[in-house]
């Protein structure tokens, strides 16, 4: 019977590849634990919820989901919800539009000096929101688009547009020339060329440029807290309306943090693969 012996620097590729797995275990496990006390905390009541220490084995309850969806006050929270998923999706469509030719002009047939273009688009997120605030709610108050879904829109693309362009310009740019060629060679115009090989090509791409724009959107608050109000509230606007002058209901904010959590959630387990591929593909370099 034929043996294996270790030598030193298997052994020691194996011992390194295992703690690195520990380590990305236990990564894991930090990221993971508010999650699952988030979920443990929303199915309990607000006494067992607001104990110090919090009471781990207390008796578990749909209280706080029934108190999220009106049980008691009547407030649906579906019109925010509804508000959010439009203006995320809608935005997040606009900006790949938008940012596909874009990248294509800056990977595939670079224009003069294209670093200097990709360098001012980055500019533009080195400016902190909160600066650009006031300008922003005067032009939208004088213009009469206060509480507008369609305001939420446009600012949400011109927010995401940037890192689409820079994500998408690092997908393109790994497509092979040849191809495109052939096309051209064949009579296929610009647009035949974006739709049909192009965007088949980057498809992974597109699918993690599409999932971080759309998390992006779902998730801002400060604009939609300021330029929102009753018909255009958006699903994080409506979560703080739990922590209000009487106190913080924990079971409460945390039930819907959890419902509020579960479209991008959906998403992301949606196009995990095209995810994978597309963060391998290029995103991150």
């Amino acid at each position: 019977m034929a043996t294996t012996i270790d030598t030193p620097g298997g052994f020691t590729a194996r011992r390194k590849r295992g703690v690195l797995g520990l380590l990305a275990w236990l990564c894991g496990t930090v990221f993971f634990l508010p999650v699952a006390w988030m979920v443990l905390t929303s199915l309990h009541s607000e006494p067992d919820a607001a104990t110090n220490p919090p009471s781990v084995a207390a008796p578990l309850t749909l209280q706080g989901y029934r108190e999220f969806f009106g049980a008691s006050t009547g407030v649906s929270p579906w019109p925010p919800l509804i508000n959010s998923f439009s203006a995320s999706v809608i935005s997040t469509l606009l900006v790949l539009v938008l940012s596909i030719p874009a990248a294509y002009a800056l990977s595939i047939k670079p224009v003069r000096k294209w670093t200097d273009v990709m360098f001012f688009f980055l500019s533009t997120k080195m400016l902190p929101v909160v600066a650009g605030l006031l300008p922003v709610y005067l032009i939208a108050q004088n213009s009469g688009m206060l509480d507008n879904i369609a305001l939420l829109i446009i600012l949400y693309t011109s927010m995401n547009l940037p890192i689409a362009v820079w994500m998408m310009r690092s997908f393109l740019a790994e497509v092979p020339v040849e191809i495109l060629e052939a096309a051209s060679i064949d009579g296929a115009g610009l647009p035949t060329v974006l739709a049909r090989i192009v965007a088949p090509v980057v498809a992974p791409g597109i699918a993690a440029t599409s999932l971080i724009c759309f998390i992006f959107s779902w998730n801002e608050l400060l604009f939609a807290r300021v330029l929102t109000g009753v018909v255009s509230s958006t699903a994080p606007v409506f979560l703080t309306s739990f922590v209000t002058s009487q106190g913080l209901f924990l079971a409460k904010v945390c039930a819907a943090a959890v419902c509020i959590s579960l479209p991008v959630l959906i998403a992301g387990f949606a196009a995990q693969d095209k995810l994978v591929q597309g963060l391998s593909l290029g995103a991150v370099k």
